[in-house]
């Protein structure tokens, strides 16, 4: 289960963490607004040629789009259901309307550029690298730490998760829909959780005993370079390209 990666080859490698992030969040802006279909189709390839610049882990991404789109197709189909319109499709008395459709399609699109631009941007850095520009771009220092850990040790919970169904499957454990199964999911949970709480206590404890004082600290000095304003001119005119689309 790997969320954050450093891939060698990427152009982006170079780029200030705070340009990461900031560029991120006005690209995500942007696009949550857009609606037309030049804009969304400028947006989405935009953001392959972002990923295929920044080269983030391939089955990762693979699998999150997988994720993502089963989920957003299940939306687009619930819309085209329920928004009155013009009909496109009829069967058995169900109709998909256009306006519905289009919503979906729309939400898809969005999402998908969205993700893919977040990928290649965030998730081929350092966790700590992440912590550090939120906390540079004004984001309270606790807020940063909280998400920081978090990302670090999702996998460590993750592995712990895999061990204890590990061992209820060699117990011959076998889920049902009855009061058993939902029994021991719960104990499973309760002692996920358990387990959770003394990890971080330990972490805790060392972390004392090597000197932390809650501010986050970097071995490589980050400064804004060329590099960063080439990208900040580029984003800017996709960016702005994007929104006069929109209007026009």
């Amino acid at each position: 289960m790997i969320i954050f990666g450093n891939p060698v080859g990427s152009v982006l490698r170079h780029l200030d963490p705070r340009t990461r992030v900031f560029g991120t969040l006005a690209f995500a802006l942007v696009v949550c607004f857009s609606r037309h279909p030049a804009s969304l189709a400028t947006a989405l390839v935009a953001a392959l040629f972002l990923s295929a610049l920044a080269r983030p882990e391939p089955r990762h991404l693979r699998r999150v789009l997988l994720a993502l789109n089963g989920i957003l197709l299940l939306l687009a189909l619930s819309l085209a259901l329920a928004v009155p319109g013009d009909p496109l499709v009829t069967w058995s008395g169900l109709a998909l309307s256009r306006a519905g459709m289009f919503r979906g399609i729309v939400i898809l699109v969005r999402a998908n550029a969205v993700v893919i631009v977040t990928t290649s941007l965030l998730g081929t850095m350092e966790p700590v690298y992440l912590g550090w520009a939120l906390e540079r771009l004004g984001v309270p220092l606790a807020f940063a730490q909280i998400l920081l850990f978090m990302v670090r040790y999702t996998e460590v919970i993750h592995v712990e998760y895999h061990r204890l169904r590990d061992a209820m499957a060699l117990r011959c454990f076998h889920p049902r829909c009855d009061r058993h199964t939902l029994r021991s999911l719960g104990y499973l949970i309760g002692l996920l959780l358990v387990r959770s709480i003394d990890r971080s206590e330990r972490i805790l404890d060392a972390m004392k005993c090597r000197g932390f004082t809650g501010k986050l600290f970097l071995l490589q000095d980050f400064r804004y370079a060329r590099p960063d304003l080439v990208f900040a001119v580029f984003a800017g005119l996709l960016l702005g390209g994007i929104v006069l689309l929109e209007v026009v």
